[in-house]
């Protein structure tokens, strides 16, 4: 018999949302200004292997994303991506990153047209979820910018080695120093945890031809943050010239280091320093003059 998982508890200001995406319900997470409307739209999109709650952490109130994104007038809404959350049940195996990127460019669509989303939509995401972001950037016009953690170009590791990291979940390279983590983390982090769907897992050897293909077709400001304790990616300098290079149509592209931290950033200590630069980013990015789309390639 399955494991349920405890249910999530959720900040103040933060509720649950459903959301069409041609024909697919996703579940969400949205927290919108509470006496205004929003500056822009910041769609969060988690990593492999958990839910759209990891942008709303409960081991410490610092943590959410999605609180403070609210406090500083920007909607943040924190989508489970097609294969976790309600949507587990419709697509057991989940989805390719091609596919979620038509199911995400959707459900943006179906958003707009049941909520203010002020300047438009910024995309923020960690890990697997960066995938998600620069394929969705790479083919959809009108993005203001994307904001990635916990994703680079090339693995730390030997692509036969990957199904072996996934299966075991590998601690130490997704966390890092248990030091990093509010006390309260591993106590609280079962109800955002899930297990990757087998489409995903098959496509994560392939990213790195993958990010050579999408890399040129990113055509909005671009920021990248490696974690101090990142231990998936390769993210030297050499790494990050390389990373930078490929992103040639971005008008803007932006390589950070967070210190004191792991892989998942939005669960430690450093989550509000990240979340705080990430929305400066979005600040600046909001005022830039537009930008030519490349658009996808036929």
């Amino acid at each position: 018999m399955q494991q349920q998982r405890p249910p999530q508890t959720l900040s103040a200001g933060v509720r649950r949302l459903l959301l069409d995406a041609g024909g697919l319900t996703l579940s969400c997470l949205l927290a919108e200004p509470a006496d205004r409307e929003p500056r822009a739209t910041v769609v969060a999109v988690h990593g492999g292997g958990m839910t759209a709650g990891y942008f709303d952490g409960q081991a410490h109130p610092d943590l959410s994303l999605l609180t403070l994104g609210a406090r500083l007038g920007y909607t943040v809404l924190a989508v489970d991506r097609p294969g976790y959350g309600l949507s587990a049940g419709q697509l057991p195996e989940g989805q390719t990153l091609a596919e979620q990127a038509e199911v995400l460019e959707a459900a943006m669509k179906r958003f707009a047209q049941q909520h203010a989303t002020g300047a438009g939509f910024l995309l923020l995401a960690h890990s697997f979820g960066g995938k998600l972001a620069l394929v969705t950037a790479a083919r959809t016009a009108g993005l203001l910018a994307v904001d990635v953690s916990g994703c680079g170009h090339r693995y730390d590791a030997e692509p036969t080695d990957l199904p072996r990291f996934l299966r075991r979940g590998h601690w130490g390279r997704n966390w890092g120093p248990l030091r990093l983590y509010p006390p309260e983390t591993f106590r609280s982090i079962g109800a955002v945890v899930a297990p990757m769907p087998v489409r995903e897992a098959d496509e994560v050897p392939l990213w790195p031809g993958m990010f050579e293909e999408v890399a040129p077709r990113v055509g909005i400001p671009v920021r990248l943050t490696f974690a101090q304790h990142e231990a998936w990616w390769l993210h030297g300098e050499r790494d990050i010239a390389e990373i930078v290079a490929r992103l040639s149509a971005a008008p803007v592209v932006r390589v950070e280091r967070q210190s004191d931290a792991g892989h998942n950033i939005s669960l430690g200590w450093a989550a509000r320093s990240y979340h705080l630069r990430a929305l400066a980013f979005f600040e600046e990015a909001t005022r830039l003059p537009a930008v030519r789309h490349p658009g996808p390639r036929p």
